[in-house]
């Protein structure tokens, strides 16, 4: 029965699929050149794939050279099956829309279809070698696991080449040859339940083949007789001392030779020279260190230093290094590091705080989704780093997905920190779960493997700050040994977190974390509690949930059915909410509680506009609360929202959706995260002005304006010369009670220089009835309400005017597009929440990635407000600015288009 009923599942699997015409003569123009001289690295760029099910053919015969791969895939080189397949167009129906990625998950008695291995194969070219070169094969990570063979020979089985993250090395000189050779793995598919691999929990649908592929990629190494490799720097700064740094230099040198060798290792660090001879047996691995004791110029004055972004410059240092080995080259490494000092201490109240360089500072971040498929797209990864710079935000925190090595290369050069980690909800936490099984020898060996390969990638990054060892439970405690050993055999020099929730181990002490919620729908106002998910402490995962995107994608991922239910009908199970199973595929809180503050939605197209002013309001308001506490007497350390990104079209949890096309939550967030910012706070009535520089600001001036419905103004207050004191806050006034309010009313807040430049403006529309929250009734994913706010009055607002005036200049390889909004003054309301899109032509594609100064602005009349956007030069359309708002009618202006600016 199980036969039949694979094959009925196959048959159905395959009627979904186009395949793309591959033939040998093809496969054979694609061979991967290897680069021949000793210390090169060649990554293998592409495979061609197929399901074993339709290769039945043992190893030995696929990786012959005379084996015909007519009607494989070819795939890139960091391809999942998955993604190879949808490299290949291999569906009829974009898997993204809608429930088609439902058609893939016909399920059988494992759960998905992709139940039998698949083959990955490559034809490589070497060229011929001298007498003592070696070849060897690294992989650098694999889903679940694979069987590797190589010219007819198998060179490892599944059960020694498994996990995620394991980087293994083989040698396989003795099977390569110069011409063509043939590389076949198998790669078996898994369970992130049943092995140490990659899941998705609630983020979004598992995956049909969870993943499985060689989703870091495999690479091919020439090296003589000596290798090297984990080149590490660590740098020690004298704090508070900034001028003086030592470093320490390691790497590993293997003979791999039957005979002993004499290897002289030359090299470079920061300038500085190194050399060092070491006498090495047959087979011996022997790690090599210079220190200022051996080389004294490794005493540096006057370092530059790394420091976070908004707080300093981001500089790098090259590392380079030789093995030589009778005169010859035998290996060279390299690595990039920064100089800094990262460690972090426990508040009164238990909450960890972390410091750079001696520095306190406020962790404010978002969770990191890679995509779904787990794909390689250096370019969208560069996008979406300039998008965290442009947030505002300066940390990164990864519950497991953990990135490849261009990840960690951007975050150093951007100053945006990382808190990486182990992920929840499946085989990594399992043994820490009551009823959760045992980990065997295996599973401690692939986690032990883990944990080293992971230290090692991350051990030089200046970006990187930290490893949770554990996400919404600590490990057990043989398990928390093994991870801090490890990490300690591998040099870690930073904090080891425990878990991101208040859970400690013996090793790693208390995590100083807490994950209290929400996950959905709360108000503004519950960011300034003292419980919960309030702004004190370091809040390792939370937010309020539902982040609805723009029009434009809904329209581009919910069908038409699912796009009147998201208005019409709240109890409905959203697809592209959540994971089927979880309690956030309804967005029942989000949807009630948008009915109740602005009034139950008339269309779709109300129902965005009201979820773009929700998820603004609250997104702000979550960053601010912490901005507010952060040098409290009980202070917030650090906030992670919860996410930052989606792996795949989303209604929940994002700071910019799949699309990257920022909305509401986006412009909140960044509004929030100025570095020098005015804002406005919902439990005191405070005004707070916030500096996240390490530099002082003085002579400001703030005006502060609260205006009712109509536009007339009911307070009025001007403070000058106000200085505000490095990474600090600073509360400059409180709004007294003022009479006479309608029942939606204004607060306008303006930050200025003492010469009347505008350094932070922020509008907050406000009701004089309040969130009511019930405490009592809080579970670990929100807190219900008793009262409303009551924003309906919004509704009323007359219809405003806004000039629009636009000019675009390329800059480089951008478009740099200057936008002024202006509400003349006669019109009769403010313009609420207008908003500015750029399209590619007339009826052309959104110019995104797109980077604002500003966006989603309020003005009233006679103000104006000018905005700048950064984006890709692309064709010779002329851009045409959208600005629609609340209660502004949408228009279309071109920008007119200047030469070209120098760069």
């Amino acid at each position: 029965m199980r036969s039949l009923a694979r094959h009925v599942l196959w048959t159905t699997f395959a009627a979904m699929f186009v395949v793309a015409p591959h033939t040998k003569a093809q496969a054979k123009d694609a061979a991967t050149s290897v680069r021949g001289d000793a210390g090169t690295v060649t990554a293998i760029d592409h495979w061609e794939i197929q399901d074993s099910a339709k290769a039945p053919q043992p190893g030995h015969d696929i990786s012959m050279a005379d084996f015909s791969t007519e009607g494989w895939y070819p795939a890139s080189g960091r391809a999942t099956v998955m993604a190879g397949l949808l490299e290949n167009h291999a569906f009829k129906n974009d898997v993204f829309y809608s429930d088609n990625l439902r058609a893939v998950q016909v399920p059988d008695a494992s759960g998905n279809l992709f139940v039998t291995p698949w083959w990955y194969r490559n034809e490589f070219v070497l060229a011929k070698n001298p007498a003592g070169r070696r070849t060897l094969l690294r992989t650098n990570g694999m889903i679940a696991s694979a069987d590797v063979w190589l010219n007819g020979h198998q060179v490892v089985d599944h059960s020694d080449l498994a996990g995620a993250y394991p980087v293994r090395e083989f040698d396989v000189t003795p099977w390569v040859h110069a011409g063509t050779n043939v590389l076949a793995m198998q790669v078996h598919p898994g369970d992130p339940r049943m092995s140490l691999s990659i899941g998705w929990v609630d983020w979004n649908p598992t995956p049909p083949d969870n993943n499985m592929g060689p989703w870091r990629g495999v690479e091919i190494a020439q090296t003589g007789p000596v290798q090297l490799s984990f080149p590490h720097v660590l740098s020690t700064l004298p704090l508070p001392d900034l001028s003086r740094a030592t470093l320490t230099v390691k790497v590993t040198a293997k003979n791999l030779d039957t005979v002993a060798h004499d290897a002289a290792i030359n090299g470079t660090v920061a300038g500085v020279a190194m050399q060092q001879t070491v006498h090495l047996a047959p087979r011996q691995t022997q790690v090599v260190s210079f220190s200022p004791s051996t080389t004294p110029g490794l005493a540096l004055d006057h370092p530059k230093i790394w420091w976070p972004i908004g707080m300093g410059d981001h500089p790098l240092y090259a590392l380079e290094l030789t093995a030589a080995v009778d005169g010859a080259i035998s290996d060279k490494t390299q690595a990039t590091f920064g100089i800094r000092s990262v460690s972090s201490k426990l508040t009164r109240q238990g909450y960890r705080q972390f410091f750079i360089n001696g520095k306190p500072l406020l962790i404010r971040g978002g969770g990191w989704a890679p995509d779904m498929f787990l794909r390689d797209d250096p370019a969208r990864m560069e996008a979406e780093f300039s998008y965290i710079v442009n947030l505002g935000l300066n940390t990164i925190r990864s519950e497991g997905k953990l990135e490849n090595p261009r990840f960690y290369d951007l975050a150093d050069r951007n100053g945006i920190m990382v808190l990486p980690g182990w992920e929840c909800c499946d085989k990594w936490e399992s043994a820490a779960k009551t009823g959760g099984a045992p980990w065997t020898d295996a599973d401690m060996k692939v986690a032990k493997d883990s944990m080293a390969s992971e230290a090692r990638l991350l051990r030089n990054h200046p970006s990187v700050i930290g490893f949770y060892i554990g996400s919404d439970n600590a490990p057990p405690p043989a398990i928390a040994s093994m991870y801090a050993d490890t990490l300690h055999e591998e040099d870690w020099s930073l904090p080891i977190i425990s878990a991101a929730v208040p859970q400690a181990t013996a090793e790693a002490g208390p995590s100083g974390m807490k994950m209290a919620g929400p996950y959905d729908w709360i108000p503004p106002s519950y960011w300034y509690a003292d419980k919960l998910g309030g702004a004190f402490g370091f809040d390792s995962e939370v937010s309020a949930g539902a982040d609805i995107p723009r029009m434009e994608d809904l329209v581009r991922m919910l069908s038409p059915q699912e796009q009147e239910a998201l208005w019409k009908y709240p109890q409905t199970r959203q697809f592209h909410a959540s994971a089927d199973w979880s309690t956030f595929a309804v967005l029942t809180p989000f949807d009630e509680a948008l009915a109740h503050r602005y009034g139950a939605p008339t269309s779709l197209a109300d129902y965005v506009a009201k979820a773009q002013l929700d998820n603004y309001d609250n997104v702000r308001a979550q960053f601010e609360a912490f901005n507010a506490h952060m040098d409290a007497a009980k202070p917030a350390t650090g906030v992670i929202y919860w996410m930052l990104n989606n792996a795949w079209p989303s209604l929940h949890w994002h700071l910019y959706d799949y699309y990257m096309n920022p909305a509401g939550a986006y412009f909140g967030a960044k509004k929030a995260n100025e570095p020098l910012h005015i804002q406005y706070s919902y439990d005191t009535r405070d005004i707070v002005l916030v500096n996240h520089t390490l530099d002082e600001a003085h002579a400001l001036q703030v005006t502060v304006r609260v205006r009712n419905l109509d536009g007339s103004m009911r307070f009025e207050n001007h403070l000058q010369n106000i200085d505000l004191a490095d990474n600090r806050t600073r509360t400059v006034a409180t709004l007294p009670a003022i009479a006479g309010l309608s029942s939606v009313y204004f607060v306008e807040l303006d930050l200025a220089t003492a010469e009347g430049k505008t350094l932070s403006r922020n509008v907050y529309w406000l009701s004089t009835r309040q969130d009511v929250l019930d405490w009592a009734k809080s579970n670990w994913y929100l807190t219900p309400l008793t009262q409303y706010a009551d924003l309906t009055a919004l509704r009323s607002l007359p219809a405003a005017a806004s000039d629009v005036r636009a000019n675009t200049r390329h800059e480089g390889h951008e478009d740099i597009t200057t936008v002024t909004l202006s509400v003349p003054a006669s019109s009769k309301a403010v313009a609420l929440f207008q908003h500015v899109s750029i399209r590619r032509g007339d009826h052309g594609d959104l110019a995104l990635p797109i980077r604002w100064t500003d966006n989603d602005v309020t003005l009233w009349p006679g103000e104006s407000i000018t905005l700048t956007a950064r984006y890709a030069s692309q064709g010779t359309a002329q851009p045409v600015v959208e600005v629609s708002g609340w209660n502004v009618a949408t228009q279309s202006v071109l920008s007119a288009v200047t030469q070209e600016t120098a760069h």
